[in-house]
């Protein structure tokens, strides 16, 4: 079987496709409101129907800091439609050895995701919105890929290849987060342009019933290689507004990424995986740290309703 492709911790970032495409690096904050249905005061009293939700969204993303005149290859999208539809994909670094933009394959990706969420076929399920957005993709390259499709009713459908991921919070506590998927240390499951790469049927598909004041965090690895899940956490517990929220993330989470110091999920787990400092290093009581230079792609999402 073929290698996948390395991931390097050289990545990038920007861009969204859709009607509610934002801009990077600009503070980004849309809601998406709904109309509740019409029903009398008496048949409410008697059937009382749980008031529709959607997601109110901020975003915001930092380049790899030697990498930002050169664009992003961090891809994501917002749509309004149903109850709210947030993506991330990660375009895969190595392809650029190979004298390939790893922008191109995210980016499109993401945009024919945003084009396609609508599509009867789909259905409103996350993985069938991958496989058709995946088959439609013609660039070369390859991504990690996360979609998150909220219905009307509070259920939360995500389709995940690989290590972009998802938190959600409520009350102050991770009631769900997705698994990151890998073949070894920094090669994660990818959706690319060979046939030799992952496809929609390896997704890790996953449901949550939300409710109001639920909040999302999406976001590439650069976040969740960076950031620990109490960080999230306590930094949501800081922000109301949403825009605020994801830039207080991303700045957090690129803080940590330029930190020699700082021992990061990703030194951690790289420790935990047989990488660390040389034995004599050890002995004076050194360790691998650091956090992991990357594009940082944050998508926060607050549940109300209608």
């Amino acid at each position: 079987m073929a290698t996948p492709i390395f991931k390097p911790s050289i990545s990038h970032s920007h861009r969204l496709f859709d009607s509610l495409f934002f801009h990077t690096n600009l503070p980004n904050q849309v809601s998406i409101p709904k109309k509740r249905p019409s029903l009398s005061s008496a048949s409410s009293e008697l059937n009382p129907v749980r008031p529709e939700v959607y997601f109110c969204v901020g975003t915001h993303i930092i380049p790899h800091p030697k990498k930002v005149e050169k664009g992003g290859e961090d891809a994501f999208f917002v749509s309004s439609y149903n109850g709210g539809v947030i993506a991330v994909a990660d375009g895969v670094s190595g392809w650029a050895e190979q004298n390939v933009n790893p922008a191109l394959f995210s980016q499109e990706l993401m945009a024919n995701a945003s084009s396609l969420v609508g599509d009867e076929e789909v259905d409103y399920d996350p993985r069938i919105l991958l496989r058709k957005a995946h088959a439609t993709t013609s660039s070369i390259g390859s991504a990690t890929v996360i979609v998150a499709m909220l219905e009307r009713n509070g259920i939360l459908k995500i389709a995940n290849v690989g290590d972009c991921g998802l938190r959600v919070i409520r009350k102050g506590q991770i009631i769900f987060g997705t698994s990151p998927q890998d073949h070894y240390f920094d090669c994660p499951y990818q959706l690319s342009s060979e046939v030799v790469g992952q496809t929609y049927l390896d997704a890790t598909v996953s449901s949550v019933e939300l409710m109001e004041g639920d909040t999302i965090v999406m976001g590439s690895d650069g976040l969740f290689d960076n950031v620990f899940d109490n960080e999230i956490v306590s930094m949501m517990a800081r922000y109301v507004d949403v825009a605020e929220a994801a830039k207080a993330l991303a700045n957090l989470a690129h803080n940590h990424s330029t930190d020699s110091n700082f021992d990061s999920p990703y030194s951690l787990e790289a420790r935990t995986r047989g990488f660390d400092v040389p034995w004599w290093k050890k002995i004076v009581g050194m360790k691998l740290t650091g956090g992991k230079l990357d594009d940082i792609t944050v998508v926060v999402g607050q549940v109300v309703s209608s």
